[in-house]
C-alpha cells in the first residue's frame, strides 16, 4: 500500500467525524431556533405515528435529530343525522295546535252565554223585522191613520193627566175642601160605575156588526176587538146584551162564543161609547182585527153615531177577601 493509500481511511474517518460534528452542530442550532411548542409536539408526534405514511416514520427513525414537525390531519366531525319527522308548515302547524280542542269548563261556559245572547239577538231582530214588514207594505193613507191614532193616543193621555192636575189643584186651593173632595168622589163614583157596568152609559161612538155565515169566528178573534176597542180609548163596551168590563172572559161555545158564561150567537153586535175618530181606524189597520175576520170570511160593518146607548147593567160583587183600607 502506498502511503497516499494508508492515509486515505484517516483522512476519510476525520471527514466522517467532522461530518458528524457538523450535523450536530446544526441540529441543536435548529432546536435552538425553533419554538418550545413545536419541540413539545415532536414526541407526540413520534408517539403516535401515522399508519398510511410507514416512509416518514422510518426517514424520522434514521434521523431522529432532524427537527421535522409532522402536520397532524384535520378531525372529521360527523354529519348530523337527518330528523325523521318531516318539516311542517305553519298552516299545518295552526291546525294541530287547535284541532283536537282542548276547552276548558270555564271556557265552556262563557261559549254557551254567548250562543245564548246571540240567539236571543237573532229573535228579536227577527221579530221587529215581521212588524217592519207589515207596515212596509201598508199603503200611504193606512200609515197616515196610523200615525193619527198614535197622536189621538198621546192626546187622550195628555187630557187624563191635565185633568188628575186640575183635580189636585182644587183640592189644595179650595175653601171648602171637604166639599170639593166630596164633589170629586160622587164624579169618580159615577166614572168607576160605568167602567165597572154598574151604572147605564151613553154618548158618541161606533156600533160594529160581525156576520159569521161560516161559522168560522172564534172567541180569540172577538177579545182582539175587544182590547183594540179598550186601546183606542173606549169607555164603555156591549156585545149583545152582555156588559163588557175589565174581568170580562170570552171562550168557545158550540158553534157560538161565551161571554162570561152567556151564550151568544151570530151576528155579534158591539155597542162602544167613545171617540168615533179613534175607535174606527183602530178597527181597520192594516193587520188589524177587520182584515182578521174578513180572512175568515166574515162581514164587518162599522157605523159611527153621536148617541150610543149602553145599557147592559152587571151586578155589584162583594169581593170575598179584599176590604178597604180605610175601614
Amino acid at each position: 500500500m502506498s502511503e497516499h493509500d494508508d492515509k486515505r481511511p484517516e483522512e476519510n474517518g476525520d471527514t466522517r467525524a467532522d461530518q458528524r460534528g457538523g450535523n450536530g452542530e446544526s441540529g441543536n442550532r435548529l432546536r435552538r431556533e425553533l419554538p418550545q411548542e413545536v419541540s413539545a409536539s415532536v414526541p407526540a408526534a413520534r408517539d403516535a405515528p401515522d399508519k398510511d405514511a410507514p416512509d416518514q416514520d422510518a426517514s424520522d427513525q434514521h434521523h431522529p435529530e432532524s427537527g421535522a414537525v409532522p402536520v397532524p390531519e384535520p378531525e372529521v366531525v360527523p354529519e348530523p343525522e337527518p330528523d325523521s319527522e318531516p318539516q311542517l308548515t305553519g298552516r299545518q302547524r295552526l291546525v294541530k295546535g287547535l284541532w283536537p280542542p282542548r276547552v276548558s269548563r270555564a271556557q265552556f261556559i262563557v261559549a254557551v252565554l254567548l250562543f245564548g245572547l246571540g240567539f236571543g239577538l237573532a229573535v228579536q231582530v227577527a221579530s221587529n223585522s215581521d212588524s217592519d214588514s207589515a207596515l212596509r207594505g201598508a199603503r200611504q193613507e193606512d200609515l197616515v191613520r196610523i200615525l193619527d191614532e198614535l197622536d189621538d193616543r198621546t192626546q187622550r193621555l195628555e187630557d187624563e193627566k191635565q185633568g188628575l192636575e186640575k183635580q189636585r189643584d182644587e183640592l189644595e186651593n179650595s175653601s171648602d175642601q171637604a166639599e170639593e173632595a166630596r164633589k170629586q168622589t160622587i164624579e169618580k163614583e159615577r166614572q168607576l160605575g160605568i167602567l165597572a157596568g154598574t151604572v147605564a152609559a151613553q154618548g158618541p161612538g161606533i156600533t160594529m156588526t160581525i156576520e159569521d155565515t161560516k161559522g168560522t169566528v172564534e172567541a180569540d178573534m172577538l177579545l182582539d176587538a175587544v182590547q183594540e176597542l179598550r186601546a183606542a180609548g173606549a169607555e164603555a163596551i156591549q156585545v149583545n146584551g152582555v156588559r163588557v168590563v175589565a174581568g170580562t172572559y170570552l171562550t168557545d161555545s158550540g158553534k157560538g162564543v161565551s161571554v162570561d158564561g152567556n151564550k151568544i150567537n151570530a151576528p155579534y153586535r158591539f155597542k162602544v161609547i167613545g171617540k168615533p175618530q179613534d175607535l174606527e181606524p183602530a178597527l181597520n189597520i192594516p193587520g188589524g182585527v177587520v182584515q182578521t175576520l174578513e180572512k175568515e170570511q166574515a162581514t164587518v160593518t162599522i157605523e159611527r153615531s153621536t148617541k150610543i146607548v149602553v145599557d147592559a147593567l152587571r151586578a155589584v160583587k162583594r169581593p170575598d177577601y179584599a176590604r178597604s183600607s180605610s175601614q
